[in-house]
């Protein structure tokens, strides 16, 4: 809602001293929430001036100019008549008032103006058109004012309205009768604790009477309860706007069109009710409200032809329909350039049918936005009557006797609440007096001592329950005073075991240099195929939605792959060459068998038991995943020397670091699946044979399809398959004063053959001595026979209570080469 601040200050009786920003600071306070302050435009001396002398010139390139002399008050004419100025447009003449912008005015998009020699004169300031007051659209001509606007010297930019500021509101749905100058400066009259003089008391309504001023027959009395009609005749199709009038309308965001169509916007935007005028000349019989009949149609005033549904609420005469009622009038009774009377139409329509008939031709409108949020139902006679009076104001018509006045206002429920509630609920400070103060302040009468029956204003149909009315006294009080008490933790309360093992699983795996990043949970089939998956991976059998977000991704991931190298993706793309991200999330995957239909609980009360349960056994899986990938460098370079390139190895490492951090073991033996590399590719699983995810190098298509970097390297695991193993405690490390000796190994063995297959075997041959076992070298080439690799292993070995001796040291070494070759046919390197 665009208000402008000038029209505000009029009728909510602002003072002067009060500033814009702080009307719209208390507004927001309020509920009524700032969205855009639009300043004023320019600034300076722009005033009303009187042509005196227009004496056109021609010049020597062809161009010709006006040069006048313009009375712009004694004040700033110095000591002659008025003022020199050139003038390049002629639709002016001797006599008429103009607006003239003085030097030291700057016009809209800070034109400056000054004096300057042109054309052989000096011209002492600018004869302004529409288009460089920012008024309009329009600068092939100079803007002539009214007769009666002014006085030669009197300030045009209030004249005008060029110096308005606009007030730009945010208007939630429950607060519909905001959508008017009357419902904002209500508010504004409240926010400054100002008395409120409503406009609508300033109109008088005559009663109908029995001569109606139009027929009109309602058939459907509840979604149209109150319809009222004036007509007025005799109107001077020619009659202008009045420009203070248009300037508001402008102002407001509205474009000014002609008389008949801005007084009903701007009573609209005064009052909030929406209202429509039918050409009288152009209506056969009576207006009529009913839903439309299969296979009706109607031409809207935008020239649409639209095609009518039997839910569509509508205006007709004996034709058929005119219009869609609250939504856009017709063009067969629409108000044209020889209109000369007019039937008023002011109704309140109910929010529901005027908002599927809105939604379903996809037809927004000003009318609609406000029956949407619910219009006063006691206001259509009054606005009726305001734009019968301002037609015959200034478009010289008649206001003819007749009323019509179908249907009355629906009564107003009354609520009853303690006295106490609102003080209770919000826990503010508040007395019985403040709290009934505040309710009769927004609109409420109130009636009673310790239980109070409260009738909200026909203005506030969101005003429906004892809770409605706290709110708005905890608004009025101002949310402010609303105390802020911390809840007190229960004791004995902490982390669950799941969240300490998940928090010490992230900062693992920040201390190993992962940023952690967040992926939206859907999916679409072109993601999967950028994958690589077959057509019968169990990853493409997935949740669809019923209503997704985006076209392209109508599922839920199986895998969160696809969101973790998108994110990577970007990230190359706006220059980081080298990168480790981390992504932990639940997936969803569903039973191919598929899940029973989910129950709908009611909700006068809690789901029982059995519906909670059986809500759960509708939901599919979500295990909670961990993925990692990392591209670039993992070692930068520097004087220690040059950079190390991220391999697959890094991305199991990863995955172990994890692992190691809530001490699960895990084992890696070598694996084939999409989106790997098929020969660099590992599966880690539990001691228990347990498969809890993959790691390794993407295919270089998949590379290729995502966008990132070549020999980018990801690992995906079930982190709840990992954590379901951790140990509730681990034992404490046990320290020796016992020294520790050291044994080098190399190893042949077959190039398909793990590494960690070998390691294990090692390690379970030397037995109780050894205390670590690790791989430090990968070596092919002479004398390693083809088809073969050499395995170098540092052992780390010690007694719990003597120094090992050199026998020792041959015979674990001698276990170690036995227990090899016995389970994977090592063979001593030589």
């Amino acid at each position: 809602m665009r208000v402008p601040v000038s029209w505000l200050r009029e009728v909510a009786g602002l003072p002067d001293d009060v500033g814009t920003q702080e009307v719209a600071d208390r507004l927001t306070m309020l509920g009524l929430k700032q969205e855009a302050l639009h300043p004023a435009g320019g600034s300076g001396p722009l005033v009303v001036g009187r042509v005196l002398e227009r004496r056109p010139e021609t010049h020597s390139n062809g161009k010709t100019v006006q040069w006048c002399l313009v009375d712009v008050g004694a004040e700033h004419n110095g000591a002659g008549r008025g003022r020199g100025i050139v003038c390049g447009a002629d639709n002016f003449a001797e006599g008429d008032l103009v607006a003239v912008a003085l030097p030291g005015c700057v016009l809209p998009g800070d034109v400056a103006i000054t004096a300057r020699t042109t054309y052989g004169h000096v011209s002492d300031g600018m004869i302004c058109s529409e288009r460089e007051l920012g008024l309009g659209d329009d600068g092939s001509g100079i803007l002539v004012l009214d007769a009666g606007a002014g006085a030669p010297g009197d300030d045009a930019a209030t004249l005008l309205g060029v110096r308005d500021e606009v007030l730009e509101l945010e208007i939630t749905p429950d607060c519909g009768y905001a959508l008017s100058l009357r419902g904002v400066a209500r508010e504004t009259a409240l926010a400054f604790d100002l008395p409120f003089t409503d406009p609508v008391d300033q109109i008088e309504a005559p009663q109908p009477g029995a001569d109606p001023a139009w027929p009109v027959r309602v058939d459907d009395p509840a979604a149209c309860p109150v319809f009222a009609a004036r007509t007025v005749t005799g109107l001077d199709p020619d009659a202008p706007t009045p420009r203070w009038l248009a300037r508001r309308v402008e102002l407001a965001g509205m474009r000014s069109v002609s008389l008949a169509v801005d007084v009903t916007n701007y009573v609209m935007l005064e009052l909030g009710q929406p209202i429509h005028g039918y050409d009288r000349d152009r209506l056969d019989g009576a207006i009529g409200v009913r839903r439309a009949k299969p296979g009706e149609q109607l031409r809207t005033l935008d020239g649409t032809r639209r095609r009518l549904d039997t839910e569509d609420l509508l205006i007709t005469d004996d034709r058929g329909p005119i219009g869609l009622a609250g939504v856009m009038g017709g063009e067969e009774t629409e108000i044209g350039p020889d209109t000369t009377a007019i039937v008023i139409e002011a109704a309140c329509f109910a929010p529901v049918p005027v908002a599927r008939t809105a939604r379903r031709h996809r037809l927004p409108s000003e009318a609609s936005r406000r029956f949407e949020r619910g219009v006063d139902p006691a206001l259509a006679p009054v606005a009726a009557q305001r734009v019968a009076d301002l037609l015959a104001e200034h478009g010289g018509g008649r206001v003819e006797p007749g009323t019509t006045l179908v249907g009355a206002v629906p009564a107003t429920p009354v609520i009853e609440v303690a006295a106490d509630l609102a003080a209770r609920v919000s826990g503010m400070d508040l007395s019985e007096k403040e709290t009934r103060t505040a309710l009769e302040q927004v609109g409420c009468a109130v009636e009673g001592v310790d239980t109070w029956h409260v009738t909200p204003p026909t203005w506030r149909p969101d005003v429906a329950d004892p809770y409605d009315l706290v709110e708005e006294v905890a608004r009025v009080a101002g949310y402010d005073r609303v105390p802020s008490v911390l809840p007190v933790a229960p004791p004995g309360r902490g982390l669950t075991r799941g969240q300490q093992l998940r928090r010490r699983v992230g900062h693992a795996l920040a201390g190993a240099g992962f940023t952690e990043v967040h992926t939206y949970p859907f999916v679409g089939e072109a993601d999967l195929d950028r994958l690589g998956l077959p057509a019968d991976d169990e990853r493409r059998v997935a949740v669809r939605l019923a209503n997704p977000l985006s076209a392209e991704q109508p599922m839920l991931v199986t895998t969160l792959a696809p969101g973790l190298l998108a994110v990577l993706a970007r990230n190359t793309g706006r220059g980081q060459s080298s990168a480790a991200l981390s992504v932990a999330a639940p997936v969803f995957l569903p039973d191919r068998a598929g899940h029973p239909a989910a129950p709908v609980p009611g909700v006068d009360s809690r789901p029982s038991d059995a519906e909670v349960a059986a809500l759960d056994a509708a939901l599919p899986a979500q295990p909670r995943h961990l993925a990692v990938v990392l591209t670039g460098e993992r070692a930068p370079a520097g004087w220690w020397g040059p950079a190390r390139p991220v391999t697959w190895a890094d991305a199991v490492e990863a995955v172990q670091v994890v692992a190691r951090s809530v001490h699960v073991p895990l084992q890696v033996v070598a694996a084939r699946l999409d989106p790997w590399h098929p020969g660099r590719c590992a599966a880690l699983r539990r001691t228990d044979g347990t498969v809890v995810g993959h790691a390794g190098e993407l295919h270089p298509r998949v590379c290729e399809a995502y966008g990132v970097p070549a020999r980018t390297v990801l690992a995906e695991v079930d982190l709840d398959r990992i954590l379901a193993v951790a140990p509730d405690t681990v034992p404490a490390p046990v320290f020796s004063t016992q020294p520790v000796a050291k044994e080098d190994l190399a190893l042949v063995v077959d190039e398909s053959l793990p590494a960690g297959a070998v390691e294990a075997a090692v390690r379970e041959g030397v037995g109780a001595l050894c205390e670590s076992v690790r791989l430090f070298d990968v070596y092919r080439g002479d004398p390693v026979p083809p088809g073969h690799k050499s395995l170098a292993f540092a052992l780390r070995l010690r007694a719990p209570d003597r120094t090992l001796t050199e026998a020792d040291l041959a015979a674990a070494r001698s276990r170690a080469v036995t227990a090899a070759a016995a389970a994977t046919g090592a063979e001593l390197r030589s």
